[in-house]
C-alpha cells in the first residue's frame, strides 16, 4: 500500500499556557483625549430583539388594523408615532420631552425608518389628538398580541392566577379626574386610583384601566372582571383569583362565579362579622403565623347566599403589632384578626399561603410605576392620559413577551424567575452597538465583551424563526410551558 502524501502532514501544536510577553492594558487619565466623531453608535443595541418580535408577529399590522386614529400626523406616521412612544417608555424616557435624548438615536431612527424622531411639541400633539376609545383599542391590541406571542414562545397553560389590585397616584397639577380620596401616603392630596390584574405565573399585565381618585364600586369592579377574562387566551381552563378587601363585594363574587374563577378575597371589617367571629370554634393553628384559626360559612348583608369564611387570629401584643396592617386584620379587644372569603374547600394554611403570594402583584405595580412610568401623567386632560396609561403597560408587556422566548426549554412555571424591566434594561437593552454599511447591506455589531452573548443569539434564532402558520403562530420552542 503506498500513501501519497506529504511527510509532514501533522499541524503544529498550539502553544499552551500565556504567552511570555502580553500588551500592557489601555489606560485613561484625565488628560486622555476625546472627541464626537463617531459614526452610527447607540447605547441601545437590545432594541433589535424587540424589533424583530414586533416584526415578526405583525404588530404593524395589528396596529393599523385596530387603531381609528383620525388626524393625520405629517411628520410621521400614526404607527410610528405610537411605536416610538412605546421604546422611549421601553427604554426609560417615561416623558415626552425626554424623548428628544434619543431623537438621532441611529437605533430608534432605523427601526422607525427616519432620519429623526420629530419635536417635542408634535408628540403633545397627537396625544392630545387621540380619543378616548384608543385606550380601550390598545387594550385589544395587546390582548391579540399575547396570544400570538403565547403561540409563538409554546405557552400552553391550562391554570391561572389573578392578581387584581388598585395603585394611588398623587398629583400635584390640575389633572381631570383627581380627587381626595383615599391617599395613605399623602392624605389630603388629589390623585388618581387605577385598577390592574396581572397574571402572576408570566407576570403579564392583563386589563386595567385610569380611574379617578374615587374607590371603585361594585359595578365599576365587576366590569372590570368581566373584561378580564374575555382578555384571556382560550387554552386557558382553570382560573384562580386573588384581592384585597378593596374587592370585597357581592358584584364582584358574582362576576368571578360568572367566569368560572375560584376566588380568595380579604373580607371587610362589619360589626355582624366581628361577631361571627368571636362566637366561632378556634383551634390552634401550627402551620401559620397565626396563633389560631377557625372557619364557618357567613352570608354578609346583601349577598344571595353564604359563602365559607377562614380566620387566623393573634393574640395582642405590644406597638410591633403594627408590622401586620398590611394584612388587613381588625382590631378586638385581646385578639387581631384576619379574614378571607372563599370558594374553594382546601385547607386553612394553604389557602393563606396561596392568598400571601399575592404580594408579587404588589411588586409589578410598583415595577410598573418606577421603571415604567406609570405615575407619569403626561396631560391635563383625561382622554390623553388614559391612552398613556395603555401605551406604558404596552411597553411594560414587551419585557414579559421577551421573557416568554427567553425562557430555557423544557423549564417549569413554577422555574420560572421574573426579570423585572429595570434589570432587563441593564442585561439586555444597554448594549453598545454599531451600525455598518457593505455591498448595501447593513449590519450592526456588538462588543465581544457582552457577557449574554449567548442568550442573545439563542433569543434572536428564536425570534427570527418566528412564523404564521394555519390560524395562528407556529411555537419555535419544541417543549410547551405548562403548569
Amino acid at each position: 500500500m503506498v500513501i501519497d502524501s506529504s511527510k509532514h502532514t501533522r499541524k503544529t501544536p498550539v502553544r499552551q499556557g500565556s504567552p511570555a510577553e502580553s500588551s500592557p492594558p489601555s489606560k485613561i487619565n484625565a488628560h486622555t483625549p476625546f472627541d464626537f466623531a463617531g459614526k452610527n453608535l447607540t447605547p441601545y443595541g437590545g432594541l433589535f430583539p424587540v424589533a424583530t418580535m414586533l416584526e415578526k408577529l405583525k404588530f404593524q399590522q395589528l396596529i393599523e388594523e385596530t387603531l381609528t386614529v383620525k388626524r393625520i400626523p405629517r411628520a410621521m406616521g400614526m404607527y410610528q408615532f405610537i411605536l416610538s412612544m412605546v421604546l422611549a417608555i421601553y427604554v426609560g424616557f417615561s416623558r415626552l420631552n425626554h424623548i428628544r435624548f434619543v431623537a438621532k438615536d441611529p437605533m430608534l431612527t432605523r427601526i422607525l425608518k427616519v432620519l429623526e424622531l420629530p419635536g417635542q411639541s408634535t408628540f403633545w400633539r397627537f396625544l392630545a389628538s387621540l380619543h378616548l376609545v384608543v385606550a380601550g383599542q390598545l387594550l385589544q391590541v395587546q390582548r391579540v398580541m399575547r396570544e400570538r406571542v403565547w403561540a409563538a414562545a409554546h405557552v400552553r397553560l391550562n391554570a391561572i392566577t389573578l392578581d387584581t389590585d388598585t395603585t394611588v397616584h398623587t398629583l400635584y397639577g390640575k389633572q381631570m379626574g383627581a380627587r381626595k380620596s383615599y391617599n395613605p401616603k399623602n392624605k389630603g392630596k388629589k390623585s388618581y386610583q387605577p385598577i390592574l390584574t396581572f397574571m402572576a405565573e408570566t407576570r403579564e399585565y392583563i386589563w386595567g384601566e385610569l380611574r379617578n381618585g374615587d374607590r371603585p364600586d361594585g359595578k365599576q369592579i365587576a366590569r372590570h372582571l368581566e373584561r378580564v377574562f374575555v382578555a384571556l387566551p382560550q387554552c386557558i381552563q382553570k382560573i384562580f383569583a386573588r384581592a384585597d378587601s378593596g374587592f370585597y363585594c357581592w358584584e364582584a363574587v358574582q362576576a368571578y362565579e360568572k367566569g368560572k374563577a375560584h376566588f380568595i378575597i380579604v373580607a371587610r371589617k362589619t360589626s355582624r362579622l366581628l361577631e361571627r367571629l368571636q362566637s366561632a370554634d378556634w383551634k390552634p393553628s401550627p402551620k401559620t403565623d397565626a396563633d389560631e384559626q377557625c372557619e364557618f360559612w357567613y352570608q354578609p348583608e346583601g349577598w344571595a347566599k353564604p359563602y365559607r369564611f377562614i380566620a387566623l387570629r393573634y393574640k395582642k401584643k405590644e406597638k410591633s403589632d403594627k408590622q401586620r396592617e398590611q394584612y388587613q386584620l381588625f382590631d378586638c379587644p385581646g385578639y387581631l384578626y384576619r379574614v378571607f372569603v372563599t370558594d374553594m374547600d382546601r385547607p386553612i394554611d394553604l389557602l393563606v399561603w396561596f392568598y400571601n403570594q399575592r404580594a408579587g402583584a404588589e411588586n409589578l405595580i410598583k415595577e410598573a410605576n418606577n421603571d415604567a412610568g406609570l405615575a407619569a401623567h403626561p396631560s391635563g386632560r383625561w382622554a390623553p392620559n388614559c391612552v398613556h396609561f395603555q401605551l406604558v403597560m404596552l411597553a411594560y408587556n414587551l419585557n414579559c413577551w421577551l421573557m416568554l422566548f427567553h425562557r430555557e426549554e423544557g423549564g417549569k412555571v413554577e422555574e420560572m424567575k421574573h426579570t423585572t424591566l429595570a434589570t432587563a434594561r441593564l442585561r439586555f437593552l444597554f448594549l453598545a452597538a454599531k451600525f455598518w454599511k457593505h455591498n448595501g447591506q447593513v449590519g450592526i455589531s456588538y462588543s465581544d465583551q457582552y457577557q449574554e452573548k449567548g442568550l442573545f443569539q439563542r433569543l434572536m434564532e428564536r425570534l427570527r424563526g418566528i412564523a404564521a402558520g394555519p390560524g395562528t403562530f407556529l411555537p419555535v420552542l419544541a417543549i410547551p410551558l405548562e403548569c
